[in-house]
């Protein structure tokens, strides 16, 4: 599970955009923090800090302590808006969790052992069609990622979410169909060799049927 973060925040007394604008010059970023059947709770953070915890690239898959007015709140990024030229974060959405809940992220895959799949060792790629996985963790038990093994695997085996162990507390988020997650393909090089070659074998075929 990826570390659990602090970020310090205030409660915002007044809302709109001029009030906004006001706390981003200040160096502040206005957020919100909704869910767990409570009235939403208007904060602002440091702009600072909270671009260090995005750096980290698994803040959103974080559990993020806010500390505001007295209070630790246990929450969960769910959206931040950024600067379309600047990318500088303009909003930011938390939800509240209690330590039951179960809720959905997107957990990024991170595959290993490649030095061990035959099919890559021969000039194979590994074609990833999933970068991240859906699932639905256990609050307190979100996966920084899933590692995939792709030992023993040739040109043109696939590998499914059937064939993944999640971790305890997790559980794919897709359940009506067992999806592709990665597949081992030739290279297009090796595709159009094969194509040639059968192109060649077809043209002897066609000329001996011919001389016969």
């Amino acid at each position: 599970m990826s570390d659990a973060l602090t970020l310090p925040a205030e409660l915002r007394e007044r809302a709109g955009k001029g009030a906004s604008r006001t706390l981003r010059r200040e160096g502040r970023v206005p957020a919100v923090i909704y869910g767990g059947k409570e009235e939403p709770t208007t904060i602002h953070v440091e702009e600072k800090l909270l671009v260090k915890q995005l750096g980290t690239g698994h803040f959103m898959n974080s559990i993020v302590m806010i500390e505001v007015g007295g209070k630790t709140l246990r929450t969960l990024p769910k959206d931040v808006a950024l600067h379309p030229v600047s990318d500088r974060p303009l909003h930011v959405d938390f939800l509240r969790l209690s330590k039951d809940a179960k809720i959905e992220v997107a957990v990024p895959v991170v595959f290993v052992n490649e030095e061990a799949s035959p099919g890559l060792k021969r000039g194979g790629v590994l074609n990833i069609v999933r970068h991240e996985l859906e699932l639905v963790c256990e609050a307190d038990k979100i996966p920084g990622e899933i590692q995939i093994d792709v030992t023993g695997l040739e040109v043109g085996d696939s590998i499914h979410i059937s064939h993944v162990t999640l971790p305890s507390g997790s559980e794919s988020a897709i359940t009506d169909r067992d999806f592709t997650i990665a597949t081992v393909v030739a290279p297009s090089a090796l595709k159009r060799s094969d194509a040639e070659a059968a192109d060649a074998e077809a043209a002897e075929e066609g000329e001996g049927e011919a001389e016969g």
